[in-house]
Order: structure tokens, then sequence, then C-alpha cells
């Protein structure tokens, strides 16, 4: 098992120091179309850093983030023995790349030093047919995940100082998630990559909101209805002008993903994720 935990501690470094080419993209097609003159200068700022960080092999961001992996195994491999190797390599990752000890105890306030403890990193496993064992691995910055919101519909929204109502149905979730960005107030490192979910269950859509996080930024929803969603949130939430970084600009979000799931009749509930512009992602397989 020592090359897949060597391999893992590679994702990491991966995931630390390199910015996923589809997010780079997305960021470079911003600054071209951005007019606003402080944006502007902030995403010439922040694709500098990403490849002062590729280039150097140092981490994007001092918050090297919450480790959270999604495992997919094939028959007859110990899901204990993974989570084992995963924790092993994370304590390796932190000091060679090195990592900020990010892993605080929530009854002592102490730190473990070395990005592991209870349910830290977060450890997402599932069976497959496969005979390859590929796992992704999502760095989540504290800022972008302070700023997430859940919402359960039908209700109120108190947004700007309006009373707004919201049913269940899509433009119900179309304006929580104008509500989720406007209370964000340029908070967590935009332009953000925003993904939502639906469905019956809160542990059901915060943690199917988070999944679109692995998403790649061009691809399309097979479902038209939902394919359409997404393009006019991106469109309608860029048009909030919060902009890059807060101040501004054409650009507030470099894409939106939304999954729906099936729900209970009674109970629907709205969840909305952010990533900073550094999304951090990445694959390995072995």
């Amino acid at each position: 098992m020592l090359k897949l935990r060597d391999g893992i501690v590679e994702l990491y470094k991966k995931v630390a120091t390199s910015i996923p080419r589809d997010v780079e993209d997305a960021l470079k097609k911003a600054l071209q179309e951005e007019t606003e003159p402080l944006a502007k200068n902030s995403l010439e700022i922040i694709l500098e850093n990403i490849s002062i960080a590729r280039n150097s092999a140092v981490p994007i961001c001092q918050d090297t983030g919450f480790p959270v992996f999604y495992a997919k195994v094939p028959v007859g491999l110990s899901h204990e023995l993974l989570r084992k190797v995963i924790v092993e390599a994370t304590r390796l990752a932190t000091q060679k790349i090195p990592l900020r000890a990010n892993a605080v105890d929530t009854v002592t306030e102490k730190n473990s030093g070395d990005n592991t403890g209870e349910l830290f990193p977060v450890i997402h496993i599932e069976s497959t047919p496969d005979q390859a064992l590929t796992i992704d691995l999502m760095l989540k910055g504290g800022g972008s995940e302070n700023i997430g919101q859940i919402y359960k519909l039908p209700g109120t929204l108190d947004t700007g100082g309006q009373s707004i109502k919201v049913e269940r149905d899509l433009e119900g979730v179309r304006k929580c998630v104008l509500d989720a960005v406007f209370k964000s107030q340029g908070r967590g490192c935009p332009p953000y990559t925003v993904t939502v979910a639906i469905g019956g269950a809160k542990d059901q859509v915060t943690a199917l909101s988070k999944k679109q996080l692995l998403r790649k930024l061009n691809d399309v929803s097979p479902i038209p209805e939902i394919a359409a969603f997404e393009k006019k949130l991106f469109d309608d939430i860029n048009n909030l002008g919060i902009g890059t970084a807060g101040l501004g600009g054409k650009t507030t979000t470099i894409g939106v993903k939304v999954a729906a799931a099936h729900r209970h009749p009674a109970s629907y509930f709205v969840d909305v994720s952010f990533a900073c512009w550094a999304n951090r992602r990445g694959r390995f397989v072995w």
C-alpha cells in the first residue's frame, strides 16, 4: 500500500499547487471580458499567482483547505484499509508539501498539527464494478465554505430589506441561489463556482451540492431543463455586479452546476455551495 499512499501524497501536491485547466481557462476568459479596472487588476494578480504556484510547486493559497475525498473502490478492496492509507498520506502530505495544519478539535480547540482528526479529512467511499480505484480530492477553502446556505421551501427571504416569497419550483430555487450570492457580499474570494442541489433531506442536498464542485466548468447537464437553468443562474449571478474580490465588474461566477434528487412530498430543500476562484480538485487512478 506504500505506492497507493505515495500516489495520494502526489494528488495532494497536484491539487494544492495547480489549478485545474478548466478553472484557469474560465478565469482567463473573465479577464478578457472585464472592463472594471479594479476587477481586471485582481484577475491579473490571480492568474499570476496561479502561474507562480504551478511553476514553483507551492500552494496556491495559504489556506490549503479542508480535504474532501470521493473514492470509487473495486469490489474486494477494504474500505477501512483505504481510509487508513488516506489518513497516513494526509499526515505525510502536510509535512512534505507543506499543507497548513487545519484540523482543530471542536471541544478542546487544539490543532492536531497534521490535518487529521475526528472525521477529518472527510472521506466518501462507494463500491464500483471497475477494476481501477479512482480517488477525487477537493481542498475546500474555509472562506467559501462559510458563505454556503441551505433553504427550506416554501418560505420567505429577507434580501436587501425586501421580503420575497419562494415556492417549491425552479423559480423559487433561483431566488434562493441569488439570495445566497447576494448575502456573500463578496466574501469567500470570488469569482465563485456556485453549485446547487435540490432534494428532500438536509444531508442529501448538502452532500450533493458539494459534490457538484467536482464537475468541470465546461460540462453540460444531460437534463435539458437543468442545463437551461444552470445557464440562467450563471447570467443572473453575474448580473448582480459583485465581481472579482467583491470589487464589481462582469464576473461574479465562473461556473454554475445544479443537481436534483427525488424528494419526499412533504419536504423541499435547496443547498447552495461555493468554491472560491481557487477551485482546487484533482483525480488519482490506481
